[in-house]
């Protein structure tokens, strides 16, 4: 999320304005994906993560230690969606395996939102 939000506040250029309010919507839809997540972790009977660092530990995604141009940041983002995307898949499949229909279902829906997410990324950055 916080990667979508720092192309919201910090791109630039001729696309500003549709990235702007594509990163917008997108990041929006992230930050509600936590709370649904961190309850479905917690149904589970786990803990959700308590700290940035506790969530880092488990993360897939690197962290972006710089600004890059408007390209460079669509491009990361597209990979971290179609990455996210590969894996929702793979839960979605080992959720149904074990007869866990709602994180199925969870991560069905996860996923959908991230291939559009990338496909939309990936349409406004083509020539």
């Amino acid at each position: 999320m916080l990667k979508t939000q720092s192309c919201h506040w910090n791109v630039v250029g001729p696309l500003f304005q549709p990235i702007h309010e594509l990163t917008e919507a997108q990041y929006r839809d992230l930050f509600e994906a936590i709370d649904t997540l961190a309850e479905r972790i917690r149904a589970l009977g786990e803990f959700a993560p308590v700290s940035f660092t506790d969530m880092l530990t488990h993360a897939e995604l690197s962290e972006e230690e710089r600004l890059r141009p408007a390209s460079g940041m669509l491009a990361q983002l597209i990979d971290d969606h179609e990455t996210l995307a590969r894996r929702l898949r793979e839960l979605a499949a080992l959720a149904g395996d074990h007869g866990d229909g709602a994180t199925e279902d969870l991560a069905n829906a996860r996923l959908a939102f991230h291939e559009q997410a990338a496909w939309m990324l990936r349409a406004t950055a083509s020539d």
